[in-house]
């Protein structure tokens, strides 16, 4: 039996680029059952997944992608323009005007079936794991709750599961035992009500409770704030890859992270799955240079055999000269963003050749995108895919990079 300890705490430097680095303290205890030496390594030291030989589910599986995918080492091409949903059927944006950003509870079971009512092909969601070892589905670094008053913060990694779990609706009693409130982007403190509850779930019941058609973008979740050490990466890893690979069965995982390292080790523990690396595209600075463009990004996903770059769709609309660039480098380009809600500029990247996009609004860019694959005589006049000529085309290419500048 697996024994559970505590990971370590990583070290928070608020309202801050610049990260502090964090060292495992001098008592943590890793789980024996990884056998690696855990110590600070380079990539190229790391084992692959397929030379850990205690836990034979650990053991590499056939590659699993829908029929017509091209899969290789290094290279990952969808057989279709992709639509994913965004931590399900939705982010929430809870003081947005517009219901359907707060209709159903993100990154719960709920979530991820509602989408799946829909002809999306992934679900996309982010894993973090809890200081005793479980992987557990939660956008946040920081889960808030409030009491006699008195609102507290706790950070999501140093919670056991049990902890995690008594937050928001229960699933057994439909109850709730500690309120669940949201801090936003311009710092307000504010219920966490939605039209749709569910309960907060583990990677595993994801993988229980889902669809089994649904395809899983999982984005390895850390804090941008927070520089980690290696060993503490390849310890979350573990834990998350081998819920992955013991319940993954015949459905298409794909590995996603804004932390360039922890995307880097993915890529070598394991070779089944593709990884993925996320960027903004050049709209926000970071300390790490690595996520500070898509030419980065180009560098990193070639240097370290990752299979494609999500950006913000701003970034690719700002320097569309870099889908080329990307394509040459036979790497699959996904996006994500705000615009990718409306109809009209993910058509445009279907004709820039992007291969997929992340949304919000499930429901309605699914059926856009169907429009686009049936026959003119089927769609509704005034409906479906816009014509443009490559004149024009290039006119909006142009265009767009000055239409979005903020």
């Amino acid at each position: 039996m697996l024994l559970k300890c505590p990971l370590p705490n990583p070290f928070f430097l608020n309202n801050s680029r610049i990260p502090i680095v964090y060292s495992p303290p001098e008592h943590s205890v890793f789980r024996p059952s990884l056998t690696m030496a855990l110590k600070a390594v380079h990539v190229s030291d790391v084992p692959n997944f397929d030379h850990v030989t205690e836990n034979p589910s650990f053991s590499l599986y056939s590659t699993r992608y829908s029929k017509g995918a091209e899969v290789g080492k290094g290279f990952f091409k969808p057989p279709k323009f992709l639509v994913i949903g965004h931590r399900g059927n939705g982010m929430n944006l809870l003081q947005s005007t517009d219901r359907r950003m707060k209709a159903v509870k993100e990154n719960t079971i709920l979530s991820f079936n509602t989408a799946g009512n829909f002809p999306v092909d992934f679900i996309e969601f982010d894993v973090q794991v809890t200081k005793d070892g479980c992987p557990i589905i939660f956008h946040d670094n920081f889960i808030l709750s409030e009491e006699n008053g008195v609102v507290y913060e706790k950070r999501v990694t140093d919670l056991t599961l049990s902890e995690f779990l008594s937050y928001g609706l229960q699933r057994e009693s439909s109850l709730v035992v500690k309120t669940l409130l949201r801090k936003t982007k311009d710092g307000k403190i504010i219920d966490w009500n939605v039209e749709a509850d569910d309960a907060s779930c583990t990677l595993q019941e994801a993988f229980q409770k889902v669809n089994p058609r649904l395809g899983f973008n999982i984005e390895l979740k850390f804090d941008d704030h927070v520089v980690y050490q290696e060993e503490y990466l390849i310890d979350v890893l573990q834990w998350i890859l081998r819920v992955v690979f013991e319940n993954a069965k015949d459905r298409p995982i794909i590995f996603s992270s804004f932390q360039p390292d922890a995307a880097l080790l993915v890529k070598k523990l394991q070779n089944t799955y593709p990884v993925f690396f996320l960027t903004n595209g050049g709209n926000e600075i970071y300390y790490d240079v690595r996520r500070n463009s898509l030419e980065a990004a180009i560098k990193l996903c070639l240097e370290g055999g990752l299979q494609g770059i999500v950006s913000e769709v701003r970034g690719i609309f700002r320097n569309p000269e870099t889908v080329k660039k990307i394509k040459e480098s036979k790497l699959s380009l996904l996006t994500y963003g705000k615009l990718n809600n409306v109809p009209e500029a993910v058509y445009v990247q279907h004709l820039m050749g992007i291969d997929g996009v992340i949304v919000d609004l499930v429901r309605e860019i699914t059926d856009f995108v169907s429009s686009l694959v049936k026959p003119s005589e089927e769609q509704i006049p005034g409906q479906g895919k816009p014509q443009f000529s490559q004149t024009e085309l290039a006119f909006l290419l142009k265009l767009i990079p000055e239409l979005i500048q903020q």
